[in-house]
């Protein structure tokens, strides 16, 4: 990262506590705005949140391990997440699973060669008797098959 980059992102967070406040209680929605704009909440962006909120970097990183929408590390242009309940699997997911592993040439907890797509798990999606279902994005998906999965995946862009 270039120190421009860091000074920028040093100066968001900044900007971000005096918005938020500097409690615990704005730790998530701070770390949700910075992944929004870098894509990923870096190891210097815990650093600079905890140097900044005074709070021990390791809460910080406990947090952003915790939630499964918050991310280290860059993610792809769109975020494909199987939910993986039991209820899901009784449903066929894993037909599913293999189909979207198939399509797009990655396992899960990876993005693609060219950062259109990162494929996760997620817990519960609240769609239990609708299932497989797959939230994109911020789009969710059910009654999935193997078919309208792969073409939901082609109507990525």
């Amino acid at each position: 990262m270039l120190v421009l980059e860091k000074n920028q992102l040093s100066e968001d967070i900044e900007e971000l506590i005096e918005k938020f406040g500097a409690d615990r209680s704005a730790l998530l929605p701070i770390l949700q705005t910075v992944q929004t704009k870098y894509k990923c909440i870096s190891g210097f962006a815990q650093q600079e949140i905890a140097r900044l909120m005074n709070i021990h970097p390791v809460e910080v990183h406990s947090v952003v391990t915790f939630y499964s929408f918050l991310h280290e590390k860059p993610q792809g242009r769109n975020i494909v997440r199987l939910c993986r309940t039991i209820s899901c699997d009784m449903a066929g997911k894993t037909d599913v699973e293999s189909s979207l592993k198939r399509e797009l040439g990655i396992n899960f907890g990876e993005t693609t060669p060219d950062n259109r797509v990162t494929l996760e798990r997620t817990n519960c999606l609240g769609m239990c008797d609708q299932g497989p279902a797959m939230l994109v994005n911020e789009k969710v998906f059910t009654h999935l098959t193997p078919e309208s999965a792969v073409k939901i995946l082609s109507e990525l862009k």
